[in-house]
């Protein structure tokens, strides 16, 4: 059996970022807080549907939180979204990008019915 040399047991460690690449990171992600708390807002007064979100999401949106998206809906609270998303076998916590296409076909279904 080899032994373990120093190098091996090093722990691996992100690389440094510059402050202009912080900063840049830091200005997409309010940019993308911002673009959602609108789309949400949205979503509330019916200027777009649910059921468009889920099919065809932008890319900006995909790391949401369906159940997030479901509460911005008129009508639907957590027991509603919860029972959504229950009938759909799938996870509060899954985000709009990670939908498998027949989760999508089968949760804008079950939200039409």
């Amino acid at each position: 059996m080899p032994q373990a040399t120093e190098t091996s047991m090093k722990p691996t460690t992100t690389p440094e970022r510059s402050l202009n690449q912080r900063m840049d990171a830091l200005q997409r992600a309010n940019e993308i807080r911002s673009r959602r708390a609108q789309l949400k807002r949205d979503l509330k007064a019916g200027r777009i549907s649910i059921h468009t979100l889920l099919l065809e999401p932008p890319d900006w949106v995909e790391t949401a939180k369906v159940f997030d998206m479901l509460l911005a809906v008129p009508k639907y609270g957590r027991v509603k979204a919860n029972r959504a998303l229950t009938t759909c076998r799938i996870s509060p916590s899954k985000t709009i990008g990670g939908l498998s296409q027949r989760q999508r076909d089968e949760l804008v279904a079950s939200l039409r019915r």
